[in-house]
Protein backbone atom coordinates (compact mmCIF):
# COMPACT_ATOMS: atom_id res chain seq x y z
CA UNK A 1 0.00 0.00 0.00
CA UNK A 2 1.44 3.63 -1.24
CA UNK A 3 1.98 6.27 1.59
CA UNK A 4 0.09 9.03 0.49
CA UNK A 5 -0.10 12.80 2.07
CA UNK A 6 -2.95 14.45 2.89
CA UNK A 7 -2.53 18.43 3.20
CA UNK A 8 -4.65 20.46 5.34
CA UNK A 9 -4.62 24.49 4.94
CA UNK A 10 -7.10 27.20 7.02
CA UNK A 11 -7.96 30.34 6.95
CA UNK A 12 -9.94 32.18 9.70
CA UNK A 13 -12.46 34.76 7.71
CA UNK A 14 -14.56 33.73 4.76
CA UNK A 15 -12.63 36.96 2.91
CA UNK A 16 -9.32 35.36 3.18
CA UNK A 17 -7.72 33.24 0.41
CA UNK A 18 -6.10 29.61 0.74
CA UNK A 19 -4.03 30.19 -2.56
CA UNK A 20 -0.86 30.32 -1.02
CA UNK A 21 -1.36 27.57 1.53
CA UNK A 22 -2.42 24.95 -1.17
CA UNK A 23 0.63 26.47 -3.64
CA UNK A 24 2.68 25.59 -0.35
CA UNK A 25 1.14 22.27 -0.10
CA UNK A 26 1.20 21.08 -3.52
CA UNK A 27 5.25 22.00 -3.27
CA UNK A 28 5.32 19.79 -0.47
CA UNK A 29 4.18 17.28 -2.98
CA UNK A 30 0.45 16.69 -1.98
CA UNK A 31 -1.77 16.26 -4.89
CA UNK A 32 -4.50 18.90 -4.74
CA UNK A 33 -7.20 16.39 -4.44
CA UNK A 34 -5.77 15.51 -1.37
CA UNK A 35 -6.35 18.71 0.11
CA UNK A 36 -8.65 19.38 2.56
CA UNK A 37 -9.64 22.56 4.04
CA UNK A 38 -11.44 25.06 5.91
CA UNK A 39 -12.73 28.50 5.70
CA UNK A 40 -13.61 31.26 8.41
CA UNK A 41 -12.73 28.68 11.04
CA UNK A 42 -10.16 29.75 13.77
CA UNK A 43 -7.65 27.51 14.79
CA UNK A 44 -8.58 27.11 18.32
CA UNK A 45 -12.20 25.51 17.20
CA UNK A 46 -11.36 22.01 17.18
CA UNK A 47 -14.77 21.25 15.48
CA UNK A 48 -13.57 21.79 11.96
CA UNK A 49 -15.06 20.05 8.72
CA UNK A 50 -11.51 20.11 6.65
CA UNK A 51 -9.54 18.69 9.43
CA UNK A 52 -11.98 15.89 10.61
CA UNK A 53 -12.12 15.10 6.66
CA UNK A 54 -8.03 15.42 6.64
CA UNK A 55 -7.62 13.41 9.80
CA UNK A 56 -10.01 10.89 8.44
CA UNK A 57 -8.19 10.64 5.27
CA UNK A 58 -5.18 9.56 6.93
CA UNK A 59 -4.36 5.77 7.58
CA UNK A 60 -1.75 4.24 9.13
CA UNK A 61 1.61 5.21 7.34
CA UNK A 62 0.14 8.05 5.56
CA UNK A 63 1.99 11.88 6.17
CA UNK A 64 -0.75 15.01 7.38
CA UNK A 65 0.83 18.11 5.77
CA UNK A 66 0.26 21.35 6.35
CA UNK A 67 2.41 24.78 5.52
CA UNK A 68 2.79 25.88 9.23
CA UNK A 69 1.61 24.33 12.36
CA UNK A 70 -0.89 27.41 13.44
CA UNK A 71 -2.87 26.47 10.19
CA UNK A 72 -3.04 23.39 12.45
CA UNK A 73 -3.56 24.16 15.73
CA UNK A 74 -3.74 28.00 17.40
CA UNK A 75 -3.51 26.36 20.98
CA UNK A 76 -0.75 24.13 23.23
CA UNK A 77 -3.15 21.27 23.94
CA UNK A 78 -4.92 21.38 20.85
CA UNK A 79 -1.34 21.00 19.37
CA UNK A 80 -0.35 18.19 21.46
CA UNK A 81 -3.97 16.13 21.19
CA UNK A 82 -3.78 16.34 17.49
CA UNK A 83 0.12 15.27 16.98
CA UNK A 84 -0.68 12.25 19.82
CA UNK A 85 -3.75 11.06 18.11
CA UNK A 86 -1.57 11.07 14.52
CA UNK A 87 1.38 9.23 16.52
CA UNK A 88 -1.18 6.38 18.21
CA UNK A 89 -2.57 5.66 14.40
CA UNK A 90 1.40 5.94 13.07
CA UNK A 91 0.25 8.56 10.87
CA UNK A 92 3.33 11.49 10.52
CA UNK A 93 3.13 14.77 10.44
CA UNK A 94 5.11 17.27 8.05
CA UNK A 95 5.00 21.17 9.20
CA UNK A 96 6.25 22.76 5.98
CA UNK A 97 8.53 20.39 5.23
CA UNK A 98 10.11 19.12 8.80
CA UNK A 99 8.82 15.66 9.60
CA UNK A 100 7.76 15.92 13.74
CA UNK A 101 9.17 13.25 15.19
CA UNK A 102 7.43 12.47 18.89
CA UNK A 103 10.14 10.00 19.85
CA UNK A 104 12.89 12.60 19.54
CA UNK A 105 13.43 14.79 22.35
CA UNK A 106 14.25 17.75 20.54
CA UNK A 107 11.85 17.29 17.73
CA UNK A 108 9.15 17.51 20.65
CA UNK A 109 10.97 20.47 22.13
CA UNK A 110 10.46 22.02 19.01
CA UNK A 111 7.02 21.25 18.18
CA UNK A 112 6.20 22.10 21.94
CA UNK A 113 7.75 25.90 21.06
CA UNK A 114 6.14 26.29 17.75
CA UNK A 115 2.67 25.25 19.66
CA UNK A 116 3.12 28.29 22.30
CA UNK A 117 3.89 30.48 19.58
CA UNK A 118 1.25 30.03 17.59
CA UNK A 119 -1.14 30.24 20.75
CA UNK A 120 0.59 33.34 21.78
CA UNK A 121 -0.25 34.93 18.42
CA UNK A 122 -3.57 33.61 18.50
CA UNK A 123 -3.88 35.45 22.12
CA UNK A 124 -2.23 38.84 20.87
CA UNK A 125 -4.85 39.04 18.26
CA UNK A 126 -7.69 38.80 20.57
CA UNK A 127 -6.02 41.56 22.44
CA UNK A 128 -5.78 43.53 19.67
CA UNK A 129 -8.88 42.90 18.69
CA UNK A 130 -10.88 44.17 21.87
CA UNK A 131 -8.60 47.02 22.49
CA UNK A 132 -9.24 47.99 19.00
CA UNK A 133 -13.07 47.47 19.41
CA UNK A 134 -12.72 49.50 23.10
CA UNK A 135 -11.29 52.89 21.44
CA UNK A 136 -14.11 52.19 18.55
CA UNK A 137 -16.63 51.82 21.11
CA UNK A 138 -14.79 55.14 22.99
CA UNK A 139 -15.45 56.89 19.89
CA UNK A 140 -18.86 56.03 19.47
CA UNK A 141 -17.82 54.09 16.03
CA UNK A 142 -18.76 50.82 17.39
CA UNK A 143 -22.61 50.45 16.73
CA UNK A 144 -23.58 46.80 16.23
CA UNK A 145 -25.49 45.36 13.26
CA UNK A 146 -27.48 48.37 12.14
CA UNK A 147 -31.19 47.60 12.00
CA UNK A 148 -32.39 47.15 8.13
CA UNK A 149 -35.74 49.94 8.81
CA UNK A 150 -35.52 53.29 9.51
CA UNK A 151 -37.89 54.42 12.62
CA UNK A 152 -39.95 55.89 10.32
CA UNK A 153 -40.20 52.71 7.37
CA UNK A 154 -40.72 50.67 10.96
CA UNK A 155 -43.83 52.58 11.83
CA UNK A 156 -45.11 52.24 8.29
CA UNK A 157 -44.91 48.71 7.97
CA UNK A 158 -46.83 48.49 11.38
CA UNK A 159 -49.42 50.88 10.54
CA UNK A 160 -49.73 48.79 6.86
CA UNK A 161 -49.91 45.58 9.14
CA UNK A 162 -52.31 47.21 11.80
CA UNK A 163 -54.32 48.56 8.95
CA UNK A 164 -54.54 44.60 7.84
CA UNK A 165 -54.40 45.51 3.94
CA UNK A 166 -50.90 43.27 3.44
CA UNK A 167 -49.97 40.05 4.70
CA UNK A 168 -47.14 39.47 6.38
CA UNK A 169 -44.88 38.16 2.89
CA UNK A 170 -46.22 41.38 1.14
CA UNK A 171 -44.84 43.72 3.84
CA UNK A 172 -41.69 41.81 3.35
CA UNK A 173 -41.18 41.96 -0.35
CA UNK A 174 -42.47 45.77 -0.01
CA UNK A 175 -40.02 47.35 2.12
CA UNK A 176 -37.14 44.78 0.69
CA UNK A 177 -36.73 42.89 3.47
CA UNK A 178 -37.20 39.22 5.67
CA UNK A 179 -39.82 38.18 7.16
CA UNK A 180 -38.49 37.74 10.07
CA UNK A 181 -37.60 41.83 10.25
CA UNK A 182 -41.18 42.21 9.82
CA UNK A 183 -42.32 40.30 12.75
CA UNK A 184 -39.48 41.80 14.82
CA UNK A 185 -40.69 45.29 13.64
CA UNK A 186 -44.78 44.15 15.16
CA UNK A 187 -43.30 42.77 17.92
CA UNK A 188 -41.67 45.78 19.42
CA UNK A 189 -44.04 48.02 18.51
CA UNK A 190 -46.35 45.75 20.24
CA UNK A 191 -44.32 45.28 23.34
CA UNK A 192 -44.03 49.59 23.17
CA UNK A 193 -47.85 49.48 22.96
CA UNK A 194 -48.02 46.92 26.28
CA UNK A 195 -45.87 49.45 28.16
Amino acid sequence: MTELLIGYARVSTDEQDLTAQRDGLTRLGVDPERIYVDHGLTGTNRERPGLREALAACREGDTLVVTKLDRLARSLPDARNIADELTSRQVKLNLGGSIHDPTDPVGRLLFNVLAMVAEFEADLIRMRTREGMKVARARGRLRGKQPKLSPSQEAHLVSLHNAGTHTSAELAELFSVARSTVYRAIQRAADRSAN
